[in-house]
């Protein structure tokens, strides 16, 4: 019976650890990844800019299985004003709608519906070096305190940093291609 309360003990320490983490937590989240792309600012901004070019290179495209994600686009065809809304088994549900495209920078609304309710931002943000573009894709938001506990748990950037970066590296493939 020693022995149980020993484990019971252990086991309400280590989740009382976590809810301590969790709560020393900021209350906005950011998660920022950035590549190099030999292409000129021009050649991929569309690739942004309308939601139909993200087929090429997004990997929340690619999670769920060929022809099971749900599409819509409506609004204007490519920058301010487009939207897409998607259902998948995978990538949930939501909806995203470009809502600044100033110069050398593309900031995207996103409402995630499935599987959590979230309200965050995408900011694509392509500066001119030498003979390329510098790409950084950013996501943040409000971090309520369900996601902090499980950004304690899982780490956001270990979870979510591998899958911008394959995507900033897929985009990479498609600018240079074009």
């Amino acid at each position: 019976m020693a022995i149980l309360y020993w484990v019971l003990g252990i086991i309400g320490a280590i989740i009382a650890l976590v809810l301590i983490r969790a709560a020393m937590k900021p209350n906005v989240f950011t998660l920022t990844r950035s590549i190099r792309i030999h292409a000129p600012p021009e050649k991929i901004r569309p690739l942004i800019e309308n939601f139909h070019e993200w087929l090429r290179w997004s990997p929340f495209e690619k999670m769920d299985p060929e022809g099971t994600l749900q599409r819509t686009y409506s609004g204007a065809l490519e920058g301010v004003g487009a939207v897409y809304e998607w259902s998948g088994r995978k990538t949930g549900a939501g909806r995203m709608e470009i809502v600044e495209a100033p110069g050398e920078r593309v900031k995207i609304k996103l409402d995630f519906i499935k599987p959590f309710p979230a309200n965050n931002f995408a900011e694509y943000t392509l500066t001119p070096s030498g003979e390329g573009t510098e790409v950084s894709w950013s996501m943040y938001g409000p971090q309520r305190f369900l996601f902090k506990v499980m950004d304690t748990v899982f780490g956001t950037e270990r979870m979510m940093g591998p899958v911008f970066e394959q995507g900033l590296n897929d985009m990479k493939k498609a600018a240079e291609a074009a």
